[in-house]
């Protein structure tokens, strides 16, 4: 229906732009508040050539025309920070002085710029610049559109004995500054989503890379844990062969230990098995260049060789180990290991030239891991790596209850230091007192 759509239009136009919320103009980065100092110089400039020009030329009571300029020029000010109701009072100023001017002119003398003087065209070509930075396409629109209907209705209308019309030049100048106020807005909005879009995308990567270092974690914690409750479960099933004559409560006991190891196991397969694949019903491939997937996981016992590897590779390395060497729970030096290969390979990609030195220090409470590195020689090469290394490490670390610090040293070199704590019930008979662990514990 007609009348409904005519009813709607103007609802939509009093939601926009019947309003004073404020909005204001957001500051530079470098330059905080120079936009607002150069709109506050202009708003002088157009109060002093708006009141001018309404006195001189138009004959207006320089009192009033004072009064116009300084509501033109106010409105500058004002749509810094409230553009709609900026506008408002930049087109009020303009409609005021407009029939001010109106009841001076005669026909046949001077003729005056009219219905917008040329102070008035420039405040009001801000003010609607200002208006088109901060709202929407549809409200910068609307005042455009009413601002056009104004200048029609006074200039083709009502119209005036002699003058200099401005309304199509004015109305002109108008649209270009609010096609330039909304590209400038849309761009900044572009660049904040692209800002955004970048944000959560490297949290997203970061979150990935986590999940997949906990999953690689897993699967390595998944082998030496099966392995544990397999030698549980065969125990169970042979110890009564190993007794004369077993009672029966013994034989009901291991047979549910052996139980209860199967079933422990099954579910553990079940549960962490999927992640030996993207595809938990694809066949597993062989790793690391044809090994087999179900071969053991490194320990401290390869350390030696992980070292020569990395020497081969043309790295220099220097080994040490302080303390009473002993055997660790499979957890502890699979970490460690690891903890060792992940930083031997950091100091390949990114201090090429640079010597490393590797020492573990067995503490009555645990294994300490140092490995650092001194100045390298020359730039590294471009990583095409995710650069989420020490993420693993510290993932390893934390899933021990351990502690790991990472850091670069005075000379230019790199050092990582993790403690590996181990339970009192893992220690051996003959190990000393327990000892804490300190972040400025030395090797």
């Amino acid at each position: 229906m007609p009348g409904g759509r005519v009813e709607q239009m103007l609802r939509v136009l009093h939601e926009d732009l019947w309003t004073w919320r404020a909005d204001p103009l957001p500051p530079s980065v470098w330059l905080r508040w120079l936009p607002h100092g150069i709109v506050c110089l202009a708003a002088f400039g157009v109060l002093l050539g708006d009141a001018a020009q309404l006195n001189d030329n138009g004959g207006v009571d320089p009192g009033f025309a004072f009064l116009v300029g300084l509501a033109q020029g106010g409105a500058m000010v004002l749509a810094l920070w409230r553009p709609i109701a900026g506008w408002w009072l930049s087109t009020a100023a303009m409609l005021v002085g407009a029939f001010a001017v109106r009841a001076e002119m005669a026909a046949g003398g001077d003729q005056f710029t009219w219905p917008w003087t040329a102070a008035g065209i420039i405040g009001h070509l801000v003010v609607l610049l200002l208006l088109a930075l901060r709202v929407r396409t549809r409200v910068s629109v609307e005042a455009l559109a009413l601002t056009a209907l104004a200048t029609y209705v006074v200039q083709g209308l009502v119209g005036g004995p002699g003058y200099q019309p401005t309304g199509q030049l004015a109305v002109i100048l108008f649209a270009v500054a609010v096609v330039l106020g909304t590209a400038l807005r849309g761009r900044r909005e572009a660049r904040a989503e692209l800002e955004q879009q970048t944000s959560l995308t490297a949290e997203e990567r970061a979150r990935r890379t986590l999940l997949e270092e906990r999953g690689r974690i897993a699967r390595e914690l998944h082998d030496v844990v099966a392995h544990h409750m397999s030698v549980i479960s065969i125990q169970a099933q042979v110890a009564p062969l190993l007794v004369e004559n077993p009672p029966d409560e013994l034989k009901e006991n291991l047979a549910g230990i052996r139980q209860n190891a199967l079933e422990a196991l099954t579910e553990l397969r079940r549960v962490l098995g999927v992640l030996r694949a993207e595809d938990p019903d694809a066949p597993e491939a062989p790793a690391n260049g044809g090994a087999a997937p179900h071969a053991p996981q490194p320990d401290l016992d390869r350390l030696d060789a992980l070292v020569e590897n990395t020497r081969a590779a043309g790295l220099t390395v220097h080994t040490g180990t302080s303390g009473v060497r002993r055997p660790l729970p499979p957890g502890v030096e699979l970490s460690a290991y690891r903890i060792v290969q992940e930083a031997l390979s950091n100091v390949l990609r990114h201090a090429p030239g640079a010597m490393a030195q590797v020492h573990l220090t067995y503490l009555p409470n645990g294994l300490r891991v140092d490995v650092s590195n001194t100045r390298p020689d020359r730039a590294p090469a471009p990583s095409q790596g995710a650069g989420h290394g020490l993420m693993g490490m510290r993932e390893r670390v934390a899933m021990l209850d351990g502690s790991l610090t990472a850091h670069p040293m005075p000379d230019g070199g790199y050092r990582v230091a993790a403690f590996l704590p181990v339970d009192a019930a893992g220690l051996t008979a003959g190990d000393p007192p327990d000892h804490h662990f300190t972040e400025d514990d030395t090797p």
